[in-house]
């Protein structure tokens, strides 16, 4: 199994490279991004991953104080239109401010990419409100429980996963994955249907998790189409995220669920978890599903 490198050791962190943008100079609002190959699933970047580029974008844009209030660096709630396929190469994040406020503040963002022929091609349009984390306290209250998984070293690592498999899904080899072996049924062929799959989260190279390493947990387990015996290509059509604390650090535990499908479309919930066992983010997404061919 993969062994964590501790992020102090780091001079900076995958995730950060990844999702990082810088801003451009004579353009308000404008930020520049890269994203990489080893971000892929399939042919196409993660989902997870684009939302994290264009909720940095955000932060940066919102986390300023501004003379109509004051910083907002936290994504609290924020939603997504998956319109095309991100795939590596270069792409920009435009941003706008729709409302600054002393609590929270509204923002938008396209995330946008050349099609090759000079032409500026939209990946994925955001709505999203933002607040500031450290003010609200640390105290998260609520019914739900965290899932019950075995310890890491008795969950089914990816590092076990076919190399073929591996070989289209590289944004495995950044994250240490464990999945709980009652919900990978999949992974033999024997799908539970009951729905689910959960499992133990962090990053491989020991980053800690932060607000925007959230909205990459939310996407970043296997679809839990798999488990209902919905092998293919799940593409996300649209991701809502609630950000609920700021995660302590260590392992995040996962809970993906789905209960409804109908005319292939189905919605995944998620659940994340941190280390004190607090509920940290939640999300809920439209995906569209491929029936196997009988």
């Amino acid at each position: 199994m993969r062994t964590a490198v501790r992020q102090t050791d780091l001079v900076s962190s995958e995730f950060d490279d990844g999702s990082a943008v810088s801003a451009r100079g004579g353009e308000v609002g404008v930020y520049d991004a890269s994203l990489g190959e080893g971000w892929r699933i399939g042919g196409g970047v993660n989902g997870g991953l684009l939302l994290a580029v264009a909720g940095r974008a955000l932060s940066q844009r919102l986390g300023k104080a501004a003379q109509e209030g004051p910083a907002h660096p936290d994504p609290l709630a924020i939603s997504a239109y998956y319109l095309s396929p991100g795939v590596p190469g270069a792409a920009s994040v435009r941003t706008e401010v729709v409302r600054r406020g002393r609590a929270v503040s509204t923002g938008q963002a396209s995330l946008l990419q050349d099609d090759g022929e000079g032409r500026q091609v939209e990946r994925v349009r955001v709505l999203a409100t933002y607040g500031d984390l450290g003010a609200l306290g640390d105290q998260v209250s609520t019914t739900a429980t965290p899932p019950n998984l075995p310890p890491p070293e008795q969950c089914v690592s990816t590092d076990q996963a076919p190399a073929d498999f591996l070989r289209y899904a590289s944004l495995l080899d950044r994250l240490d994955l464990r999945l709980d072996p009652a919900t990978t049924g999949w992974a033999v062929g024997k799908p539970s249907g009951n729905g689910v799959i959960r499992g133990w989260l962090r990053m491989a190279d020991g980053r800690e998790p932060d607000p925007l390493l959230l909205l990459l947990a939310v996407d970043a387990l296997p679809p839990v189409a798999f488990e209902l015996g919905l092998p293919g290509w799940t593409p996300t059509l649209e991701l809502t995220a609630h950000v609920r604390a700021r995660p302590a650090a260590g392992w995040l535990r996962v809970n993906l669920t789905s209960r409804t499908m109908s005319g292939g479309y189905l919605e995944e919930d998620a659940e994340v978890w941190d280390s004190e066992g607090r509920l940290v983010a939640l999300s809920r997404q439209l995906a569209r599903a491929t029936p196997p061919r009988r």
